[in-house]
């Protein structure tokens, strides 16, 4: 049986079950049928607090007490990722568990092999029943995935004609899809319903008195009432009350002192640490408004827009902390309302209310999805409105896009479908829409104006830059196209032409067509002086940026992505036509090994988009912090923030950035952690990335899909996938010869050497070296030429002289790589000036958690006749299998805190914790929190 989160019982001493004699007869009476032989399903439903469990505990009881053997399981909500988890607990976890217990769980985490493993669990249910009849206990339905929903319904279909009764518990309200379904087919199979209806007065009386020890008076018993019959409420709302709000006279119960004020409550508050920083925020906002509330509204206040508090809003739903009450949000239960307002400080709840209160009315809902105006309907009032909120977006884009994209929104509704500004509007809203996640929205927007025609040339310009802006982050080709397409529209401004073809040079640079971009911008350049465009400017220094990095002058791409951060930030972030111009400087910083730089940019742009609401910005600045923690040798937190930025991937998907970014990083990953699996999956998005028009993007799938064939020991094969990226037009070749990194040109030369392809080991030395010598001050660049150069002429010292400079960086993963093969070299004739170089880079390499690197060192030490014991550093003796991230998250998990609360006392992301503690899963081949820590507690006290 899992260990719940939420709990659906109160705290405090457990008190006789109250108000339930119908329904406790119920369940002796469906146990009489099962002692006759006769199975079924009953489903007990009811809203949180209601007492679902605590009926499922009586009926346990009940049934042991007949002698009934019974199997007890519920779900998680931080469990979810754990395929049949709840069920597998409930059936082997027993004091006597089902036979083949060993086997079920082997069976559950093999890959392809759980069909037999539900035929053995039938078959190990089938047997048991003829023993005797069994009771299956399944709480919390609404959190069980979708395995354990499926194989729940088809065993108990399948075993129908066994005495085997099914008890399951769920949440009344929303539920999730599958759940739904699964309710839907058991209800059709003749399940018997069990729905928990509030307690009467009678119940709650008694309850009050065994809490409060002493008869309450009638105002008592009144306050009594405001929970509204829900057990778990009424038991924390009297125990509140016992310290200071009541006294007791001769055997009565009175309150001190009138009405005391509401009060934090236990179960609201684990509900809260358990929603996400977002959803908790939004519930928390709205508790301290009052009263039922708009997500327009909750929107307004947030600085966020409506469409980014989806998620935020299901999981509050979900929660069961607010329902829908027509087109509002209100709260499940007052007293909610009250335990989450009093846990926020008065002259928050204060400044809340009184920002509410002066918000305009039209902030209370902004309905999005109506058309405009039909032609010639907007009257004088509409264009003066719509031209008010156009001007309020613009005032809000640089800071709160989601507001400004509903004010925005808002305008077009009110604009006429004719009339001459509508295409301006379209255009405005297009960026705003995109950089708050609705993508897919923005493009219909624009593709739509463009498929009606009847568009003027600037008006068409607008809207294709727009679209082009969009398609930066998914498709590099499609940014160029609508570029190209809307700079050659004939009778066009000057400045409209300066930023399409602004927007064209990022496009072909992202894309990887140097060469294009570069004559591009030149142009660009001329329309952008001719109207004086900053703006323009701003993008157009970022290019340059780009081509002198290309070019391996380092120290003019750091000039120019400088001063385009610069001209940016001063011009306030919505008016930039690729955002974010700082992300370009960080992804430089990280190339060139400044590293602690790159960090500090990346967390600067995440912590800033996510407060500002842009979850476009957001992503980037996620993926491109992936790239620089894995360089970092952090690998968990690169992998948990390309998971993070994956989660949150937009509407129309990842794409290229993506690619270039996440997709890459989870597949080193996958290949460091000696993860096959993932990284197989990984490759097979590299082979699609090789057919994508955008040069950059085939050149990452080549790298990808070489280190993979690398990774199973097929240098010829890992060769000949660079093939295409070696023989490309030099022009346009990638600056470091078709690698993605300046730290990858010893790898290249390692995979050229191993299959005689002296030639192309010789180019990629030369480039290195070039490089270096172009920017003798970055350390990090002659670290790696002189690492090449020691590889391709099997030369210690310069491979000594490449861990020398490696010191002074924290490129860790480059580092340990430089220490083995300076180890390497020396163990071919003096062994015991090896054991250092493996010792230290065994040492990063465990800290990094890489552990393909690390058994490929160990079995370098045992070749120089070393075998070392693993260090406290690298694992703990009660837990061999664990890295020290995930022993840590592990002991954390074990004392019953959520991934949240891990999270903050690690002072990682919640990502990074559930990472971990899936992988601790799969290693300790554990599929629940309560066996995990009931493994921690053996392991611990040295049994």
């Amino acid at each position: 049986m899992t260990t719940r989160t939420a709990r659906d019982e109160p705290d405090g001493p457990r008190i006789p079950l109250r108000g339930r004699d119908t329904e406790l007869a119920f369940i002796e009476a469906r146990l009489d049928a099962l002692d006759r032989g006769e199975g079924g399903i009953v489903r007990v439903e009811g809203p949180a607090g209601i007492g679902r469990s605590r009926i499922l505990a009586e009926a346990a009881a009940a049934a042991r007490r007949r002698g009934t053997r019974v199997f007890e399981g519920a779900a998680d909500p931080d469990e979810q990722f754990v395929p049949l988890g709840p069920l597998l607990e409930g059936v082997l976890a027993d004091v006597e568990p089902l036979s083949g217990a060993q086997r079920l769980r082997d069976l559950a985490t093999t890959p392809g092999q759980r069909f037999w493993m539900l035929q053995e669990m039938a078959d190990g249910l089938r047997e048991a029943a003829r023993r005797g009849p069994l009771l299956v206990v399944l709480d919390d339905l609404q959190w069980c995935d979708d395995l354990t929903l499926l194989t729940f319904h088809t065993l108990a279909a399948g075993l129908s004609s066994h005495p085997i009764l099914w008890l399951v518990a769920v949440r009344g309200g929303s539920v999730p899809p599958g759940v739904r379904t699964t309710l839907d087919r058991i209800r059709q199979a003749g399940a018997h319903e069990l729905v928990l209806a509030a307690l009467g007065d009678r119940a709650i009386a008694q309850i009050t008195e065994e809490v409060l020890g002493a008869t309450p008076d009638p105002d008592l018993l009144h306050l009594a009432h405001r929970a509204e019959g829900v057990p778990q409420l009424l038991v924390e709302l009297l125990g509140s009350l016992l310290e200071e709000a009541v006294t007791i006279d001769d055997g009565t119960a009175r309150l001190s002192a009138g009405v005391p004020a509401p009060r934090e409550l236990p179960s609201v508050v684990r509900r809260l640490d358990q929603l996400s920083a977002e959803a908790r925020e939004l519930v928390q906002t709205a508790a301290a408004v009052g009263g039922p509330v708009t997500v327009a509204l909750l929107a307004e206040l947030l600085g966020r827009s409506s469409a980014a508090l989806i998620t935020a809003v299901r999981e509050s739903l979900d929660a069961d902390l607010l329902a829908e009450s027509g087109d509002r949000l209100a709260f499940r239960h007052d007293l909610i309302r009250e335990a989450v307002e009093a846990g926020l400080p008065l002259p928050l709840r204060q400044a809340l209310r009184r920002q509410a209160a002066g918000l305009p009315p039209e902030s209370a809902a902004f309905p999005v999805g109506r058309p405009g105006p039909s032609a010639g309907t907007a009257g004088p009032a509409d264009t003066a409105e719509a031209d008010r909120l156009r001007t309020a977006a613009a005032e809000l884009a640089a800071t709160a896009p989601g507001p400004a994209a509903e004010r925005s929104l808002k305008a077009l509704e009110l604009t006429a479908a004719d009339a001459p500004e509508r295409p301006r509007v379209i255009a405005e809203t297009i960026p705003l829409l995109w950089q708050t996640g609705r993508a897919a929205q923005a493009r219909e927007l624009g593709s739509s104006a463009l498929a009606a025609g009847g568009l003027g040339p600037e008006d068409e310009a607008r809207i294709r830059l727009a679209l082009a802006r969009l398609a930066v982050p998914f498709d590099f080709c499609e940014a160029v196209r609508q570029a190209r397409a809307g700079a050659a529209l004939p009778g066009i401004s000057v400045a409209a032409r300066g930023r399409l073809l602004a927007m064209l040079a990022v496009g072909l640079s992202m894309s990887g067509e140097h060469a294009a971009a570069e004559q591009i911008a030149a142009q660009a350049w001329e329309s952008a002086a001719a109207a004086g465009d900053r703006t323009a400017e701003a993008t157009l220094t970022t290019v340059r940026s780009a081509v002198s990095f290309h070019r391996m002058d380092l120290t003019e791409a750091f000039r120019q992505a400088e001063r385009s951060a610069a001209l940016a930030d001063a011009l306030g972030v919505s008016t930039s036509l690729w955002v974010p111009e700082a992300l370009w400087h960080a992804l430089l910083s990280h190339t060139t090994g400044r590293t602690a730089e790159a960090l500090a940019a990346t967390e600067e742009g995440i912590r800033i988009t996510r407060e500002q609401g842009r979850t476009a910005a957001t992503r980037m600045w996620l993926m491109t912090r992936s790239r620089v923690l894995l360089e970092a040798g952090r690998l968990t937190e690169a992998r948990a923030d390309a998971e993070a930025a994956s989660e949150a991937a937009d509407d129309l998907g990842p794409g290229n950035f993506a690619d270039v970014t996440g997709r890459y990083v989870m597949m080193r990953v996958a290949l460091h952690t000696n993860d096959p699996q993932t990284a197989r999956a990984y490759a097979a998005q590299a082979r699609r990335m090789r057919s994508d028009g955008a040069p950059v993007v085939r050149h990452f799938g080549s790298w990808m899909l070489a280190l993979m064939a690398d990774f199973e020991g097929r240098p010829d094969r890992a060769m000949a996938e660079l093939d295409e990226v070696m023989t490309s037009p030099a022009a346009d070749r990638p600056a470091y010869a078709g690698l993605i990194d300046p730290a990858d040109a010893p790898v290249l030369v390692r995979l050229a050497l191993r299959t005689g392809a002296h030639e192309r080991a010789a180019q990629a030395v030369a480039l290195a070296e070039r490089r270096a010598v172009l920017n003798p001050d970055l350390t990090f660049l002659a670290a790696t030429a002189a690492h090449a150069r020691g590889l391709l002429d099997n030369d210690l010292a310069p491979l000594v002289r490449a861990v020398r400079l490696y010191e002074d960086c924290p490129r860790v993963l480059a580092r340990a790589s430089a220490l083995e093969d300076a180890g390497r070299k020396l163990a071919a004739t003096r062994r015991s000036e090896a054991v250092p170089y493996f010792d230290t880079a065994l040492t990063l390499y465990v800290r990094a958690g890489a552990e393909w690197d690390v058994a490929r060192v160990r079995r370098r030490l045992r070749a120089a006749g070393v075998r070392r014991r693993p260090s406290t550093a690298e694992l703990d003796g009660a837990w061999p299998e664990l890295t020290v991230a995930e022993i840590r998250v592990v002991r954390l998990v074990a004392r019953g805190l959520t991934n949240r609360q891990a999270a903050e006392h690690l002072s990682l992301s919640p990502h990074t914790v559930s990472s971990h503690l899936r992988r601790a899963f799969t290693k300790l081949d554990v599929t629940s929190r309560l066996e995990l820590t009931r493994l921690a507690m053996h392991r611990d006290s040295g049994e």
